[in-house]
């Protein structure tokens, strides 16, 4: 067992250190992959040598690698090394902590976490909350207990409003839900891809002239697209006029409160009814966790427990919290230790300071971007996301699509950085999202110099063409 636990270390920590230098991008071909992989069970064992062999050079030598400092594209998960280590014990020690009879410690290590997250983002001490895979998770979990508290069984009318620029984990979450495709209405954004609230309101006043019952507004605090963060405040007081359930998804923002600037931009997120935040990226941790806040803790409860006959001994035995009840998940992992132990192990502070290095990062992004004549800022550095487009003149916008896209396309192939596309009102824009605090000016000037390089040969081989 040490033997093959000192083998396991050595490669991470060998990946860790060799990470700079490996390609991002790399990937295999579905049929090359099945060559080497589909294969019936086999009857005997085999070699563990051999088998940390083919993992280390066939699994993860092809995947893209998203804690790589040049990795730019979606959201970053940076991780941590101390998370990895706690991670491994705590599947080691197999806790199960769906039931505080069974894991009382891993109950109160998740309610302290809890806890540290709504003192972050600001909830009242009445708040609480359930550790879950990931924002998808964490949205479906919201809009359930806000159905329950204030639908009840009926939701047969109710209406749901998000931005057009709203995560679809909102759309997966309301069918799922039972809510037919017409009861979501997505809302245009502004000009800085902001919900519009004049169009809201009205939608929201006919609604109820019609007959239906409004319910709940989603608001964006850090969009994935561009990192816009919709009118908290505004949105706050309407829902208030209205009796409407207000949910913040703050899956990519939200730990941003940690910071001055993140708390100014997010102004009003502690208002809301329900919020839910992912700590596997601002926060750093290796997937997977995500969080839902609710203001109420009560609400999590009513819409989750059920009492099977087999665990009435075990859950009236324990003292402690049983998440099991707060959630969909009776089986759950010991998600709470890794972000426990590295908020003990490197403090508050230098989390803090490794947001804002995301947040700064994004800034010299655009201001090198800007220091070129060939880029065209679409939106500016947010929440450390920024979006470009390369645009040289006497090009139509369904020519400047494809080249952007073409663009993209040579950062997938060369492996040096991942920048992939977004698509912003027919607009086919570059993304960076520079979250990794690992992520260097370096990486950043580098890969712009690369995106230009790639640019000028693109355009020059359409030209020739």
């Amino acid at each position: 067992m040490r033997d093959l636990g000192y083998r396991v270390i050595d490669m991470l920590v060998e990946h860790a250190r060799d990470l700079r230098q490996k390609s991002v991008t790399k990937s295999m071909d579905k049929a090359s992959l099945a060559s080497l992989f589909h294969e019936p069970p086999p009857e005997e064992g085999q070699d563990l040598d051999a088998l940390l062999k083919t993992a280390n050079e066939d699994i993860f030598g092809n995947v893209m690698y998203v804690n790589h400092p040049r990795f730019f594209a979606f959201a970053p998960g940076p991780s941590n090394f101390v998370s990895v280590m706690a991670d491994a014990l705590a599947s080691g020690f197999n806790v199960f902590s769906g039931i505080s009879l069974e894991g009382s410690a891993a109950a109160q290590i998740e309610e302290t976490v809890i806890d540290w997250l709504r003192q972050i983002c600001g909830f009242p001490h009445s708040a609480g909350g359930v550790l879950v895979s990931g924002g998808s998770m964490a949205n479906l979990t919201a809009l359930a207990a806000a159905r329950k508290t204030a639908l009840g069984d009926e939701w047969h009318n109710a209406t749901i409003y998000c931005s057009d620029q709203t995560h679809t984990s909102i759309d997966r979450a309301a069918s799922i839900l039972g809510f037919r495709e017409g009861q979501l209405r997505r809302i245009p954004s502004g000009e800085g891809f902001q919900i519009d609230m004049d169009p809201l309101i009205r939608t929201v006043h006919r609604d109820r002239r019609d007959g239906l019952h409004p319910f709940c507004v989603v608001a964006n605090a850090g969009t994935i697209n561009t990192g816009a963060v919709d009118p908290l405040p505004d949105i706050a007081s309407l829902c208030k006029d209205e009796q409407m359930w207000f949910h913040i998804d703050g899956a990519y923002g939200a730990p941003t409160m940690l910071t001055e600037e993140g708390r100014a931009l997010l102004w009003g997120m502690e208002w809301a009814d329900s919020l839910s935040l992912d700590p596997h990226k601002w926060l750093f941790q290796p997937f997977d966790i995500g969080c839902v806040l609710v203001r109420d803790r009560h609400c999590l409860k009513e819409a989750f427990h059920v009492l099977p006959e087999y665990l009435k001994v075990a859950m009236s035995e324990g003292d402690g919290t049983d998440f099991c009840d707060f959630g969909p998940e009776l089986t759950r992992r010991f998600r709470a230790f890794k972000l426990w132990m590295s908020v003990k192990a490197f403090g508050l502070d230098s989390f803090r300071r490794a947001v804002e290095v995301g947040l700064e990062n994004a800034r010299f992004a655009e201001s090198q971007l800007r220091a070129s004549d060939a880029w065209e800022i679409l939106t500016p550095a947010n929440l450390g996301v920024v979006t470009f487009r390369y645009r040289p003149r006497d090009l139509s916008e369904t020519e400047l699509n494809r080249l952007n896209l073409s663009i993209s396309r040579r950062s997938l192939s060369n492996g040096f950085s991942m920048v992939i596309t977004t698509e912003l009102r027919n607009r086919t824009a570059l993304r960076f999202c520079t979250i990794n605090p690992r992520t260097t000016r370096e990486d950043i000037s580098e890969t712009i110099r690369r995106l230009e390089r790639d640019a000028i040969s693109v355009t020059h081989a359409v030209a020739t063409c």
